[in-house]
């Protein structure tokens, strides 16, 4: 995907930005996904260049932590986790059922651009198994009629009562 000639110069105001701060790369690379909604592939070049770092540097850091996309997602990030404590209190179960009802599989995006599924490892709400994170909020024990009842939730029109 190509970065448009706006997203372009807004990258290389953050770029200016940062370049100054000492170990900028990190909260460069979170004012990119906040502006553009992930840090696309184009960027690095610009990035790299501008921090005086090598490409595979900047590309390292984006790949190492999860929280960085490299490609546009969803209107809500839908996270099951799969940690140990969750597998054993169902989530295993839930994962194959998020993935029949909204027909798509981890790190993809349904049609329509509302949900990416993504798996995560530990969400710390270890004793209300199994857990799911959608955006920034978490809900315990969630099981397969919940999880409907969440994605209805955010699947719901504003306005329109849930």
């Amino acid at each position: 995907m190509e970065t448009s000639a706006q997203n372009t110069a807004d990258i290389s105001h953050l770029v200016t930005q940062y370049k100054a701060v000492p170990g900028g790369l990190l909260p460069l690379l979170h004012a990119i996904q906040a502006e553009l909604g992930y840090v696309p592939d184009t960027t690095v070049p610009a990035i790299a260049t501008g921090l005086n770092l090598s490409r595979a540097e900047v590309h390292g850091v984006i790949s190492f932590y999860h929280d960085f996309k490299t490609h546009p997602v969803g209107q809500h990030t839908v996270q099951i986790c799969r940690s140990e404590a969750c597998q054993s209190m169902g989530s295993r179960q839930l994962e194959a059922h998020a993935k029949a009802l909204l027909g798509i599989d981890y790190h993809e995006t349904t049609e329509d651009g509302a949900i990416t599924l993504e798996p995560v490892y530990c969400l710390g709400n270890c004793a209300c198994s199994p857990s799911v994170r959608i955006n920034n909020d978490i809900y315990a024990r969630v099981d397969a009629e919940r999880f409907d009842d969440l994605m209805a939730d955010i699947k719901a029109p504003v306005g329109e009562p849930k």
